[in-house]
């Protein structure tokens, strides 16, 4: 099954005083004005309305204006997309092969009604959404491994390894992120999946740890173009997980990760933190230390505590840093008038319009009783798709993330758009030099405004709880 996208262009109608918008075509219109074309995209749950390229036609009215300024350019974007846990690619593998292939196709092309997803994050070992948990070295009570000697890939040669050879077949040049839950049960200091401490002296096999899973990844033709050191390391109560201060994370880089990724000629990008925007002093403090800073590319956030501006403030103090947005659920069964305006609006627009180079969203897949789990494992996490055999079920998540990835290629920047009160927004350029302008109308009416860049302008508007992806 796949959207049925309406192909037809978008006409604007355009005062008579301003020209029409680069790229477009102008034919003349009743009244005082003409009519230009570009590309609209909308979803607009009102009207049933999902990520449908959209006829909008005006009588020529106007409202408060976006200006938009190429001039102006900030962060380039590595992507967006979402976390392929193994539950997700467990679901995904096991479809039979024309409709994988015609999924994976939807999600990872670019052409057509594909939706083009360009990043994606997996967990190193077990995530608390695969149906057990599980590391790459897991051992007998009393056995250790500082070499990783006996360290394997197996458990992920089943369904996720697989998985991500066909999306690699379809984009090659898709970028991948690494997180762990937590380390072997051996080196932590409760010997348990769940919370628990890395032991300080087995800080150098970790790092070894780390530096075979992204070899053994390459190994299978996967790149692994960054890690993160640990996934919520403030949050030790879910399963697997490991609690991770600041000071025992800079330790951790500039004693062992940092110089084994050196010495190993390692060119992974280690990235900080990756927990929530209320504790902005936990990246700080490391990239202050620059011993550890010297090893770091950036830091990573997720928001289920504290502002999206927050992001801002971690910029500011190290702007030579990078920034990611890495997680963010949606709750079963799912709300898409207020999934999609909440996530829009602070992982689109503010977490790009906040410095980042990626956002995403968490589990890509799951079944209708989202599964599967650990046991402590999330239980409502809500797939961007919903796999039940050969079925699928497309989610908030996976409209949130297509009116972003489409348009705004990897190599994109973030340009200056202005702030309107009602219709947070946020602008990038392309690679070929096209402009993507995303707006949200989070007011309770119809909202009619205009955009104007280089002394151009056309009109539209959107009703209430709608999302336009506007590009010429």
């Amino acid at each position: 099954m796949k959207i049925l996208h309406v192909l037809l262009f978008c006409t604007l109608i355009v005062s008579c005083s301003k020209k029409t918008m680069p790229g477009t075509s102008a034919t003349p219109s009743s009244g005082n004005g003409t009519v230009a074309s570009t590309e609209a995209w909308i979803t607009d749950p009102a009207l049933s309305v999902l990520f449908q390229k959209k006829n909008n036609v005006l009588t020529g009215s106007s409202g408060p204006v976006i200006q938009v300024d190429d001039k102006q350019s900030f962060q380039t974007i590595d992507g967006f997309g979402f976390c392929l846990t193994g539950g997700s690619a467990f679901h995904i593998h096991n479809m039979e092969e024309a409709s994988r292939a015609a999924l994976l196709k939807e999600l990872f092309a670019t052409d057509g009604n594909s939706i083009g997803t360009s990043y994606l994050r997996v967990s190193i070992g077990a995530s608390d959404l695969d149906e057990k948990v599980f590391s790459y070295d897991d051992l007998p009570e009393g056995q250790t491994d500082t070499l990783m000697e006996k360290f394997s890939l197996l458990p992920d040669k089943a369904f996720l390894i697989p998985v991500l050879k066909e999306i690699l077949a379809i984009n090659p040049s898709i970028k991948i992120l690494g997180s762990p839950w937590s380390p072997p049960t051996w080196m932590k200091t409760n010997n348990n999946s769940k919370g628990g401490s890395l032991k300080p002296e087995y800080y150098n096999a970790y790092a070894r740890y780390f530096i075979k899973y992204i070899q053994g990844m390459k190994a299978e033709g996967i790149t692994i173009d960054a890690i993160t050191i640990q996934n919520e390391p403030l949050h030790p109560g879910n399963n697997p997980s490991l609690l991770m201060l600041p000071e025992q994370q800079a330790a951790f880089i500039k004693q062992s990760l940092g110089p084994a990724f050196k010495s190993s000629g390692i060119s992974t990008k280690i990235i900080l933190y990756d927990h929530n925007a209320d504790r902005p002093d936990y990246p700080m403090s490391i990239l202050a230390d620059k011993d550890a800073a010297q090893y770091v590319d950036g830091s990573a956030f997720h928001l289920y505590a504290g502002p999206i501006d927050t992001l801002s403030k971690v910029h500011d103090a190290y702007p030579d840093k990078n920034l990611y947005f890495t997680e963010q659920w949606v709750g079963a069964p799912g709300n898409l008038p207020e999934d999609l305006k909440w996530h829009i609006k602070n992982l689109i627009i503010g977490a790009t319009r906040n410095w980042c180079k990626v956002s995403l969203q968490w589990n890509l897949a799951a079944n209708s009783k989202q599964e599967p789990h650990t046991p402590g494992g999330c239980t409502e996490c809500l797939g961007a798709v919903t796999i039940d055999g050969n079925q699928v079920k497309r989610n908030s998540a996976y409209y949130i993330i297509a009116h972003a990835a489409k348009f705004v290629r990897p190599g994109s920047v973030r340009i200056s758009s202005t702030t309107v009160n009602g219709l947070p927004n946020v602008a990038f350029k392309t690679p070929e030099g096209k402009k993507v302008l995303i707006v949200l109308n989070e007011s309770n009416t119809t909202q009619t405004f205009t955009i104007e860049e280089n002394g151009t302008s056309m009109n539209t508007n959107l009703n209430s709880g709608a999302v336009g992806t506007y590009v010429w």
